[in-house]
Parts: C-alpha cells; structure tokens; sequence
C-alpha cells in the first residue's frame, strides 16, 4: 500500500487548521459577546453612544423605506379614491336624474292643480254646469274640426249645448251618446259665433277656419277699429252662448275685421264644462216659425 502523498497531508492540516481557527473565533465572540450582555446588564449607560451611531447609521435606510411605504400607500390610495370618487359621480349623477324627474312631476301635478281649480272656479260661477268631462280626442286628418268629449246624454248633456275650459269657449255640442259626445269646435267652417270686442260694442261673428284660426268679420263695416291684441268675448246673440266668454284674440287685420287666434285651444284643454243653452226660450221662438211654416206645406 502506498504512502498518502504530501500535498493530501497538507490539505489535511489546512482544513484542521481552518476548522481550529474558526471554533477560536467563535469561542472568542460568544465570550465578547458575554462580556458586553454583562456590561449592558451592570452599566446600561456604556452603550448609549454605540446605539446612537448605528442608529444614525441605518436612519438613510429607514427613511427610504419609509418614503417607499409612504408612495406605495399614497399610490394605491389614490387609485382606491378615484374609483371611489367616479362610483360617487355616478350615483349623484342617478340621484340628480331622479330629482329632475320628480321636479318635472311635480310641476306637471302643479299645473293640473291649478287647471283643475280653475275648472273648479268656472263650475262654481254664475251659471250652473250641466256636466264636466275630459276631452278624449279630436278630428286630426278630417277638414272639419271636432271634439270628443267623455260625457253624454247619461250626464245630462244635450245638442247645442256650449262647451267651455277655463281660458274661454271651445264649442258647443254636435251629437250626443249615452256616454260620448261629438263637440263642434269653434274652428270648424261651420262654426259661427256672435262676439263682441270687450272693451266696448264692437260686435262681429267669428267664423272656423280650417288651419285652425278664426274669422272675425265686422258686421258694420267701414273704417276698421280694430287692433292686434284685442280681445273678443261672445256677445249672448242668438241665445245660444252666454255673454262675457272669451273667444279669441286679434293677430293679424283684415279689411273687413281681422283674423284671431283661439284662445282655448282643444289641442291643450283637458277638462272642460258643458253649459246650459243660454237662452232656450229664444231659441224655440226662432225655430217656431219654421215649424209653422212646414205644417203649412204639408
């Protein structure tokens, strides 16, 4: 068997060498150490100089960290805070739509309160109504102008009747049903209306006109007295609408009177009153002779 060679005897004493050295040192810090517990435990004073330095030492250290604790903080928070504020934004934005939409209810419930006072006003005047009902329709596409009124012959409602809302007179009744009723509008052709100018005695028949408009012919003619913006009432000629109620307004003049504009127009009426004929006796008195005079033929 050969001799173990010279350089592995060598490696052999490094490795014992560096294995002694190593179980030195630490026998020599395990007793520094020790010895400086000891010291702490007996004088705490000894060190404050020591933990002073090392902590002035490792303070750049901690307050990078500490910045970076910070901006990641700062970051994420600012993220969390602009989905916050946009779920915010929205829901006022909700909350804001919803209130605009009650606010347009209510003004909406505002303005039938007040059309319904109104009505209630105008069935609590001088003159007794015979019925109050809704307007449910009208003649779009026909060239004569009617009105459909939910109220009929059950409620007392008869032919010739005037039919009247709060701002003035819409016509009067052409046919009567047990529950419906067909209203001739004051703007059909066939419409004539005895009026008067209200602020003095200027007195005219206000003919329908197809594009919705009246005609407010003169019945002395002459030298035009009329004006834009005059008022028109009816005039209680004939005996079939009482006097005082408002018809229409001038807006444009003509030779022989002007053209007017309705001022209770059917398309924005909804309740409306249905009147006793103002002056039925008159009335019969004007058909008498007509009556009289067909006997005759016969």
């Amino acid at each position: 068997m050969a001799p173990p060679s010279a350089q592995t005897s060598g490696s052999n004493k490094k490795a014992q060498l560096g294995r002694f050295a190593g179980y030195v040192f630490a026998s020599a810090g395990a007793l520094i150490g020790a010895l400086l517990l000891i010291i702490s435990l007996w004088r705490p004073e000894a060190f404050y100089g020591l933990r002073s330095m090392a902590t002035d030492a490792a303070s750049p250290a901690g307050e990078a960290g500490a910045a970076g604790r910070v901006g990641s903080r700062s970051f994420f928070e600012a993220i969390a805070g602009y989905y916050d504020a946009g779920s915010r934004n929205a829901e006022l934005q909700r909350e804001n739509e919803i209130a605009r939409v009650r606010l347009a209810e209510m003004r909406a419930l505002e303005q039938e309160n007040a059309r319904l006072k109104a009505l209630l006003d105008l069935a609590e005047g001088e003159i007794t109504p015979v019925a109050t009902g809704r307007l449910i329709g009208s003649s779009s596409t026909s060239t004569r102008r009617f009105g459909y009124l939910g109220a009929g012959q059950d409620d007392g409602v008869q032919v010739g009747m005037p039919v009247s809302s709060p701002m003035g007179l819409v016509g009067r009744i052409l046919e009567a049903g047990n529950s419906t009723s067909r209203v001739l509008l004051l703007t059909d052709v066939e419409s004539i209306v005895p009026v008067r100018r209200a602020t003095d005695d200027v007195v005219a028949f206000a003919e329908g006109r197809a594009d919705g408009s009246l005609r407010i012919r003169l019945i002395n003619l002459g030298i035009n007295p009329l004006e834009e913006g005059d008022i028109f009432v009816t005039s209680g000629a004939g005996g079939l609408f009482r006097p005082g109620v408002a018809v229409a307004m001038v807006s444009e003049i003509t030779d022989d009177g002007a053209i007017g504009q309705l001022l209770s127009n059917p398309a924005a009426t909804d309740f409306v009153v249905v009147e006793p004929i103002f002056e039925p006796e008159a009335i019969e008195a004007a058909q008498a002779p007509l009556a009289i005079e067909q006997v005759e033929d016969d």
